[in-house]
């Protein structure tokens, strides 16, 4: 069950701005991998070219700033971390991150008020939220009530600092740039600053080397490092486009940029449109990680719509959703993973572009893209640094979505407590059921019995009620009394077998070749699904018995990925007696299609000693995804009493790096012939986890027992995890109503007020069957009119 931090966590992963974070918190961004010493050796001295000096500002700013990212950048960070708090803060705050994470708040605030931006705003209203749920997670105990009442007071103090103007803000972000040549990375960066900062040509490449742009935008001093752009994916592009990354990385070492801005043309995405192979490579060379705090910049958003099928332009807002999904598509298949959601930032740089009585650039759906600009790398920067200073970093990662599911300690301690040990010839079990049997004393009734004549149907018709009732009650008694006489023959068959084993073994006679081997017989086909196919091999999906005991059978799948006659697995089981008082067996099953691999074996050997004790091993695997689950199971079996049986097992499983190690102890005490009870417990654990649990079962055997298996049972269990107990009853049963009707019943409950019931019923009278399907029937009638019921209140209200 999750924890409410466990939960409130997962909501962090909700969207991309959720998980945005610094990219100095990804080992993968920064180390120098396999890439990067590939390419040292075939050019380092031709990439150095790539990188230039910073620009300086223009006059009116001043060159401390790029002064500072260039001699000392990791101090920005400190700084700007430190100015998110009042200069008369104490010491002890300083130090205290949830109360950094109020200055923050409070830094944010101002911001929006500076840009006109409403705290109503949706991306507002996500970060502030976000904000407060990490808080929230990383908040001790006596925190909880700090940080739940802190949000009104931020408000109050961002109004008073904004309304007073001091302290002064010292905010600033930096940004990589990113994207292919030609999309107008440049142009974007000159729109942002209002002012030329970088070189433009619309018929070649602008930009050949890394230069760093910095301004001042309302306030904000924003640092762009530009880049070259890379060139379209091809074969003999391939190098050029990893030496230029490589260039970057090298450069951004040792001052990771806040934001990356993805550059991509809108009207250049078509249906065509495959950027997958660049995506990868941006992957491999910076690290998943990258991704993490990267908007996607879509250029020339004024441009044309194309047209659409009734020949008239697409609706704007449709026709950019269609191309940035696809980008993001590309970016989920690159990162294999497709929860990542990358904010996207509509541009314009044309100098005929629409513009609102401010002079600010509006785009078609009315937007002005500079103020989303702004808005977009502020939430990112502080999602960012709140997350630095929460200490997420790491806690988040890409990658495909692992399919393990980690089975719960209480649910794998049940299934070893309910885990019954192999079965094996002359086992214990087998010798109470013999000895039920053949230490009554009782004579052999069914020999007895005087003979029957068995009446024709037509002779059947003729009988009166009562004489039907009586005919056939006498039937199922002499059928009842010769199954017991069958399983007396077999008893004593098997015991005799056992006494002339012992004998052949003194004399050295060889037991095994006195028996004939059994011929093979061919099993009945199997009934195949309908097929589109001209032909349907059967003949090709037989199971045949052999003399070694082994069999083979396919798995019939209608859903599976052979449409023509379904069987996309095989079933195994064979159960051998291997020396004497040796035996084994296997049972599995393994299904394979395109894509996925499912396997399921369970293997036991055990060892009966003629002395009493019966000592079982075996290995169980299972497949979970794409890892495998094994579980080593052990226990040995003694028999102190007549009709006692004491077990102890021990168990082994694991999955992945983590283990579960599980110890039980059981007895089983017969009473009489018709009463069994059970009674075990355990304890499994794995680091960290303990969890412990006891059972009672009592079994009432019918009493046609062992010739039919109806029964009675009732359990009742008890399991301590985590500080907390579940009390849980059982009751489950199998019998026959009547001649031709079998119902087994299978109700529980525990005290969470949780259960289930389950009923099942077998009938060979057609009137039965048709009253089962009738009631189903009316069932999902009732369900569906409860169904419209509820839509139309929902309509009305």
């Amino acid at each position: 069950m999750k924890t409410i931090r466990d939960w409130v966590f997962s909501q962090l992963v909700s969207m991309s701005l959720v998980s945005s974070r610094p990219l100095s918190g990804s080992d993968s961004f920064f180390s120098e991998g396999l890439l990067e010493e590939e390419s040292d050796d075939q050019g380092s001295g031709r990439t150095a070219n790539l990188v230039a000096l910073p620009l300086l500002p223009d006059a009116s700013h001043t060159s401390d700033g790029n002064q500072e990212n260039q001699h000392n950048p990791s101090q920005k960070q400190v700084s700007v971390e430190d100015s998110y708090g009042s200069p008369h803060m104490s010491d002890k705050k300083k130090l205290d991150p949830l109360a950094k994470i109020e200055g923050l708040q409070v830094t944010f605030l101002r911001l929006l008020r500076r840009l006109g931006q409403s705290q109503d705003n949706l991306l507002v209203a996500k970060v502030l939220y976000r904000i407060h749920i990490a808080a929230l997670i990383r908040a001790g105990e006596s925190d909880l009530k700090r940080v739940n009442l802190g949000t009104n007071r931020v408000k109050a103090v961002a109004m008073k600092q904004e309304a007073d103007g001091l302290p002064e803000l010292d905010f600033s972000f930096r940004i990589l740039v990113l994207g292919k040549t030609g999309v107008g990375k440049s142009s974007t960066i000159n729109s942002i600053f209002d002012q030329t900062k970088t070189m433009t040509d619309a018929f070649q490449p602008a930009t050949d080397c890394i230069q760093e742009v910095v301004g001042t935008v309302n306030g904000i001093r924003i640092s762009v490092i530009d880049t070259p752009g890379f060139l379209p994916y091809s074969s003999s592009n391939v190098r050029r486009n990893k030496k230029i990354m490589l260039s970057v990385k090298r450069y951004i070492k040792k001052s990771p940029p806040d934001i990356v801005l993805y550059f991509e043309r809108l009207d250049f995405i078509n249906m065509g449109y495959s950027d997958f192979p660049l995506f990868k490579l941006i992957t491999q060379v910076f690290g998943t990680a990258i991704w993490f705090n990267t908007i996607l910049v879509m250029t020339h958003a004024s441009s044309a719509l194309p047209e659409g099928p009734s020949g008239y332009p697409v609706n704007y807002e449709s026709y950019v959703t269609q191309c940035t999904d696809l980008v993001q598509h590309h970016i989920h298949q690159a990162v294999s993973d497709s929860r990542l959601e990358n904010p996207v930032l509509l541009a314009e740089n044309h100098p005929h572009c629409k513009t609102n009585f401010m002079g600010e650039k509006v785009l078609p759906n009315g937007q002005v893209w500079k103020s989303q600009f702004l808005l977009l790398c502020i939430c990112t920067k502080v999602l960012g640094d709140v997350n630095s200073l929460l200490k997420f970093q790491g806690s988040i990662e890409l990658g495909p979505l692992s399919t393990t599911r980690l089975p719960p300690l209480p649910h794998l301690l049940s299934s070893f407590l309910r885990r019954h040990s192999m079965s094996v010839p002359n086992g214990l079990e087998d010798q109470i059921d013999e000895s039920l049997l053949l230490d009554t004393g009782e004579e052999d009734e069914y020999d007895q019995l005087p003979p029957i004549r068995i009446l024709k149907k037509s002779q059947f018709e003729r009988l009166t009620d009562s004489q039907k009732t009586d005919y056939l009650d006498e039937l199922d008694y002499r059928e009842i009394l010769y199954l017991k006489k069958q399983l007396k023959e077999e008893y004593q068959r098997r015991r005799e077998n056992r006494l002339s084993k012992e004998e052949n073994l003194v004399n050295h006679n060889d037991y095994d070749s006195q028996q004939v081997p059994p011929e093979a017989v061919t099993l009945p086909d199997m009934a195949v699904p309908p097929s589109f196919d001209s032909d349907c091999p059967v003949f090709r999906y037989r199971g045949v018995v052999t003399s070694d005991q082994w069999l083979v059978r396919p798995v019939l799948d209608p859903q599976g990925m052979d449409h023509d006659v379904g069987f996309d697995g095989i079933n195994l089981e064979t159960a051998v007696e291997i020396n004497r008082n040796v035996f084994a067996s296997v049972t599995g099953q393994m299904s394979k299609d395109k894509e996925d691999f499912s396997i399921q074996l369970e293997s036991a050997a055990a060892y009966t000693d003629p002395s009493g004790p019966t000592y079982c091993v075996g290995l169980d695997v299972q497949s979970s995804g794409k890892d495998m689950i094994y579980t080593v199971h052990s226990n040995a079996k003694l028999r102190s009493l007549k009709h006692n049986i004491a077990d102890c097992g021990l168990s082994l499983t694991t999955l992945g790096k983590k283990y579960y190690v599980g110890a039980k102890l059981e007895d089983t005490i017969a009473v009489g012939k018709r009463l069994k009870f059970v009674v075990n417990a355990g304890r499994m654990g794995c680091p960290g986890q303990v969890a412990n649990g006891a059972s009672f079962e009592a079994t009432l055997r019918g009493s046609e027992c062992p010739a039919r298996n109806d029964n009675l049972s009732m359990t009742m269990s008890i399991l301590s995890f985590n500080k907390e107990i579940v009390l849980g009853a059982g009751l489950k049963s199998e019998f026959r109503p009547s001649r031709s009707l079998r119902v087994s019943v299978n109700a529980n409950l525990n005290s969470r007020k949780m259960g289930q019931v389950c009923i099942k019923t077998s009938s060979s009278e057609h009137l039965q069957i048709a009253l089962v399907a009738a009631i189903t029937i009316f069932k999902a009638m009732l369900r569906r009119k409860t169904a419209e019921s509820s839509r139309e209140a929902l309509e009305s209200g």
